[in-house]
């Protein structure tokens, strides 16, 4: 089995910075894509920004410039630092994993962490 689990999550008010983390464990034979999702109440879930095995980042345009998603290979850990949070950034962060436990890829999802911006 693969585990997901994300932290990092909280209160804050806007302008304000956080950052979360996400590590994979497990029975692991290789990771691609690494990404971080999120939900906000009534909504769909949406992709905020992923990241290659390679390093080639992608994001959502309602974060570019704000967000910056990393990852730690040899930790099989991916961050989120998240810089100017708004209000309308408040929802469940889910990180999703994209791993290899026998022949072929399958996605790992976490359980999610709370953000909060307040105004």
């Amino acid at each position: 089995q693969v585990q997901v689990v994300e932290s990092g999550g909280g209160l804050v008010e806007a302008g304000e910075s956080l950052r979360l983390s996400c590590s994979a464990s497990g029975t692991i034979l290789s990771i691609n894509d690494m990404g971080w999702y999120r939900q906000a109440p009534g909504k769909q879930r949406e992709l905020v920004a992923i990241i290659s095995s390679g390093g080639t980042t992608s994001y959502a345009d309602s974060v570019k410039g704000r967000f910056t998603i990393s990852r730690d290979n040899a930790k099989k850990t991916v961050y989120l630092q998240m810089n100017s949070l708004r209000p309308q950034d408040t929802a469940v962060y889910y990180c999703k994993v994209n791993a290899r436990r026998t022949w072929s890829y399958s996605d790992y999802w976490g359980q999610g962490t709370q953000v909060t911006v307040s105004s």
